[in-house]
């Protein structure tokens, strides 16, 4: 009979090893050792399996000092683009964020995260006791930051989510049933060849109001065209370019839909440039609602998020999380609202 030891190695383990010996991501590992669903029972045993050659222990080490607080928790920025800091939708939720915090005790902090080594030394940081949680905007589909805060044991909110099978607690706005609401109006209003602008498609906060644009056009028996759908950046000079481009692929284009209000902005420009005019040639629809979408000409109908809520919601969560260390991970979807004014 054959004994099975584990293999014996010089240092610690790591998360990164036991994810690159099973053949997974970091976050998979995250998952099993957190008992979270979402993961295949195959994958959960290779990743068992590499633990126990392993002998790798999660490094708990910051929840036993729950006992000791900062007194201060982080509002993370992990967009590599600094210049998207900027939109307004992240001015929005600091407001919110800071809002929900001027009766507690705790400080916010507000920081940028761009890099690997920005991640690292961000870790480092939260693992030496420094705050207390952190609140991350802005995740793309491949960051592990998560994942890294995880796996410190530090109490950790996101707003949006990095795909479907997100375990961290997050808070986010129902921004497929959003989208669907935005384009089953334009449809409506009688328009056929309906357009849309996205945001980045490596985040999931894009896919989803892509996929309520499709879902919208397929409930109606309205077919679309893959020229009829350009991707943007969320910010303003992006919507400006996705217009011109749409009006040169389709000109048939009566109506569309942006992932943001600052594309819908952009998109206003493009569209006044090409002579067309808003709402009788073409119907736009942005999404957020934030102050600029009363400020445009026309005023802009738009997908409301409740960025108040979601502010409050992420504090609530994460004091929570920081009381209660031990707590399930908790998923936060809050309603959206078609506001309409005068672009479609």
């Amino acid at each position: 009979m054959g004994v099975v030891m584990s293999r014996q190695r010089p240092g610690t383990p790591t998360l990164e090893e036991v994810a690159a010996l099973a053949g997974v991501g970091r976050g998979t590992v995250s998952r099993v050792i957190n008992n979270a669903a979402g993961v295949k029972d195959s994958t959960r045993r290779a990743v068992q399996r590499a633990i126990a050659e392993l002998a790798y222990v999660p490094n708990l080490a910051a929840r036993s000092l729950a006992g000791r607080r900062a007194d201060a928790v982080a509002l993370v920025m992990t967009e590599p683009d600094w210049r998207q800091f900027g939109e307004p939708f992240f001015s929005e939720i600091v407001r919110s964020v800071g809002d929900a915090l001027t009766d507690t005790k705790v400080q916010l902090l507000l920081t940028l995260v761009r890099t690997d080594a920005e991640r690292q030394r961000l870790v480092e940081y939260a693992r030496g006791g420094r705050v207390d949680g952190v609140m991350l905007m802005s995740v793309h589909a491949e960051d592990a930051l998560p994942d890294m805060l995880a796996e410190v044991g530090l109490p950790t909110v996101l707003l949006g989510r990095r795909s479907g099978e997100e375990s961290v607690t997050y808070v986010d706005a129902d921004n497929t049933g959003g989208a669907r609401d935005a384009v089953a109006h334009l449809l409506g209003l009688g328009r056929r060849s309906i357009g849309t602008i996205t945001g980045p498609l490596d985040m999931y906060v894009a896919q989803c109001r892509l996929r309520g644009y499709h879902e919208a056009l397929e409930r109606a028996g309205v077919g679309h065209r893959d020229s009829w759908t350009v991707e943007g950046d969320f910010s303003a000079d992006s919507g400006r370019r996705a217009m011109a481009e749409l009006i040169e692929r389709a000109p048939e284009i009566d109506g569309v839909l942006a992932a943001s209000d600052t594309m819908a902005a952009g998109a206003l420009d493009a569209l006044r440039a090409a002579g067309r005019r808003v709402p009788e040639d073409v119907a736009v629809i942005g999404f957020d609602d934030f102050p600029l979408a009363q400020h445009t000409a026309p005023k802009l109908t738009t997908v409301r998020q409740p960025l108040e809520e979601i502010g409050r919601t992420m504090v609530r969560l994460l004091l929570e999380e920081m009381e209660q260390p031990e707590v399930a991970w908790r998923h936060v979807i809050l309603r959206t609202e078609l506001v309409l004014r005068d672009s479609a």
